[in-house]
């Protein structure tokens, strides 16, 4: 699909402008956001394709801003009908109420992806084989294997977005992903490995037999170094985390906490801090939706912004939120590009794109080598947060004990339990080799789920709070 999706409503366009102009016109912001969408997803599983599924949806959701209240109606038809009911909805909110609209985001000459349609290539019938292929080189690389799990999903993705001022904006957002896990067992134990990687891109190189061939070890690997681990112990020690994933703690921990609406409403554990050392110095941690075609970039946000390089901690001290333009509005701060919705029947909220921490000037072996018992957390699992407090527990699904300044064995059951701010005042060596995820996350908040990255350099956190299976 390649029209405007403005041109697709039974209406004309002028007329849907007029509308939306009328709707808005004692609003301070808001717009009408349109998609069209594009799913795919097969999942092999256990010798066989358990699932393959294909669907497409369109709507729109119109939106009126009013301080710090919000009208919003949405309807997966484009009609005269469905736009004038939800613009008799939305114009509650601005009853009363004489803003000033304000005015419409910057515009960018600058695009972060292709447009093509990665559903489409290549076909089903490959797709599945593939799988089919994953499956069979996992079975017979290794007789502990028990398990196979694999999966493709695409999702191509095209917005527009109009403001009452007439201005409009769209893009056309491809993303793939592909994941591998490997169940492996040993008499009665069993334990298992992942492996993902993913973007806003075709399937292309993802799909070569030595590229997903490497997935499938990495899979494997992460689950027999699980089936040998032993019990975690408990307690306050040093941990050194790996580059790459284990930034997903630092997303939870320390990003949520960053974002404007909580900042706002002094709901965050970092409210009213900013230029305050919140972190430890040597501690930088940026939000960077613009990263060519990584899994949590947007060339504009589903404001219209254009996404960006936003500097949050710098060597220590806060110096920056992540900002929608009704939170930045009523902080008196600019919009940064951080505006998302998971589709047309969500509002628009501060988002993470891909947020990571930049690179220090230490070694990963130096980090090990200064540490005389701790824990070495390669991959984290699933975790909770409470954003008010900072308090967080991560589960690590790959880690490693540390004896005397080098790595041991591997150990199962470690949860790592702290608070976000203070967690950060913890890190006392930042390493020299940054790292991006794969591109496999997904960050949910309000009950709407985004594509995010994630990434950091080693680092090492001192003191820290353990929690362990050891008996």
């Amino acid at each position: 699909m390649t029209t405007p999706l403005l041109d697709q409503f039974d209406i004309s366009a002028d007329k849907v402008e007029r509308i939306v102009a009328e709707t808005l016109k004692d609003a301070d912001d808001g717009e009408v956001f349109l998609e069209y969408r594009q799913q795919e997803a097969l999942m092999f599983d256990n010798g066989r394709l358990r699932a393959g599924n294909f669907n497409t949806d369109r709507g729109f959701g119109l939106r009126a801003v009013a301080g710090e209240a919000i009208g919003y109606a949405h309807a997966g038809e484009l009609s005269e009908g469905a736009l004038k009911r939800a613009a008799d909805a939305v114009s509650a909110v601005t009853r009363g109420h004489s803003g000033t609209y304000a005015a419409a985001p910057q515009g960018t000459n600058r695009r972060l992806y292709g447009e093509e349609n990665p559903i489409g290539s290549p076909d089903f019938e490959a797709k599945a084989k593939l799988l089919q292929e994953i499956d069979a080189y996992l079975r017979g690389k290794d007789p502990k294997v028990r398990q196979v799990s694999a999966s493709l999903a695409a999702n191509w993705q095209m917005v527009e977005i109009l403001r009452a001022d007439g201005h409009r904006v769209q893009d056309v957002r491809p993303l793939t992903r592909i994941n591998i896990a490997v169940v492996v067992g040993d008499g009665d134990r069993q334990e298992t490995g992942t492996f993902g990687i993913g973007g806003r891109r075709s399937f292309g190189d993802y799909l070569a037999t030595e590229n997903w061939q490497a997935g499938a070890d990495e899979a494997l690997r992460q689950a027999l170094v699980n089936l040998r681990a032993l019990p975690a112990p408990a307690g306050t020690m040093d941990v050194v985390l790996a580059n790459g994933w284990p930034g997903v703690m630092l997303h939870e921990a320390v990003g949520h906490g960053l974002e404007g609406d909580f900042n706002r409403k002094k709901t965050s554990a970092f409210a009213g801090l900013m230029g305050e050392q919140v972190a430890a110095k040597g501690v930088t941690v940026v939000d960077d939706g613009t990263i060519d075609e990584r899994r949590g970039s947007i060339t504009i946000d589903d404001e219209g912004t254009p996404s960006g390089h936003n500097v949050l901690i710098e060597d220590g001290k806060l110096v920056g939120y992540m900002q929608d333009r009704q939170n930045a509005r009523l902080m008196g701060m600019k919009a940064t590009g951080n505006g998302r919705r998971e589709s047309y029947a969500h509002v628009p909220m501060p988002r993470m794109t891909n947020t990571y921490m930049l690179a220090g000037g230490h070694t990963p072996d130096e980090m090990i080598a200064s540490v005389k018992r701790g824990i070495y957390a390669v991959s984290f699992g699933g975790g909770q947060v409470d954003i008010t407090s900072g308090k967080f527990v991560f589960g690590c699904t790959e880690a490693y004990m540390i004896e005397n300044g080098k790595i041991g064995h591997p150990i199962k059951g470690a949860m790592l339990i702290g608070n976000g701010p203070e967690a950060m005042q913890r890190v006392s060596m930042v390493g020299n080799d940054p790292k991006l995820d794969t591109g496999v996350g997904n960050c949910g908040k309000a009950g709407q789920w985004v594509p995010v990255g994630v990434g950091q350099p080693h680092l090492k956190m001192e003191r820290m709070t353990v929690g362990g299976t050891e008996a």
